[in-house]
């Protein structure tokens, strides 16, 4: 399915924009399944890059060719990047995306309370971010968008950076989301979103590999135990081979499986239709 003309997340001028360029404004790219599925859901994605970069096409484009081969409204999140803008930028980009993507489910096809977030490395802990520091909208905000929810119906973490604290934390995406002078304890213990999981925080399915040294599978491992103390409802596959960035699993015959342990486990949260019979 051919992507969308994207969708910028603001009429005007994005909140704290330091230019008109295309890394000034935050975006989400429509794709849409020419077969919509009955349970009319939707994920907005969010490529990682260590919160310098997005890689658009493997964790971007690709991903919602996937979802849409499910029959998912996928919708690619382009979001401000370090060390141009710092926390807390991203994380309203990606809250307004969602708020977006609900404003408009009716023109979708979408059903509003099945709107989920994927994020892949950086963007995942952008994804654990959103799903971990709840918010609901403003209802008496002058902009309707901003009244909608920014809690993710569910999220999906594929090799995420979660930990901003820990020996096994991404140096590369706290040194790009965070300046040398917001790096104090109390943030860093804010971000490190295994630290912050609450039986508020939406389902997750979360997908890792063993050989990651990049960002070590301990960065899954400890956010699932957190959800699975808060008696949230959750997932995990660590894989064993596999370098940090695999995206869908390319051509490793072992990897290319766990796109369908994500579609099992949508179905099984009835985010999907049934299978035929």
């Amino acid at each position: 399915m051919a992507a969308r003309p994207p969708i910028p997340l603001w009429s005007g001028t994005a909140p704290g924009a330091l230019g008109t360029a295309p890394e000034d404004v935050p975006q989400i790219t429509p794709y849409i399944p020419e077969r919509a599925d009955a349970a009319g859901t939707a994920v907005v994605v969010c490529p990682g890059g260590g919160y310098r970069n997005l890689s658009m096409e493997k964790e971007g484009s690709k991903v919602a060719e996937f979802l849409n081969g499910l029959g998912v409204a996928a919708f690619v999140l382009r979001y401000r990047l370090g060390p141009r803008y710092r926390h807390p930028v991203p994380l309203g980009d990606a809250r307004r995306a969602l708020r977006v993507v609900r404003a408009r489910a009716v023109e979708f096809g979408l059903h509003r309370d099945h709107v989920g977030l994927m994020g892949f490395s950086a963007g995942g802990h952008l994804t654990a971010t959103v799903a971990t520091h709840v918010d609901r909208g403003a209802a008496g905000a002058p902009d309707p968008i901003d009244r909608e929810s920014a809690r993710p119906d569910f999220a999906i973490l594929a090799y995420p950076v979660i930990t901003l604290a820990e020996s096994w934390l991404h140096r590369g995406s706290r040194s790009m989301l965070l300046a040398p002078d917001q790096q104090h304890p109390d943030l860093l213990d804010d971000l490190s979103n295994e630290r912050q999981v609450t039986a508020d925080t939406p389902p997750t399915f979360l997908f890792h590999t063993d050989a990651d040294t990049g960002v070590p599978a301990e960065n899954s491992v400890m956010f699932y135990l957190a959800l699975r103390k808060a008696k949230v409802p959750a997932e995990l596959h660590i894989y064993e081979p596999g370098p940090h960035g695999v995206g869908l699993g390319g051509t490793d015959p072992a990897l290319v499986t766990w796109p369908d342990r994500l579609a099992g486990w949508l179905r099984t949260r009835k985010l999907l239709a049934a299978a035929p019979a």
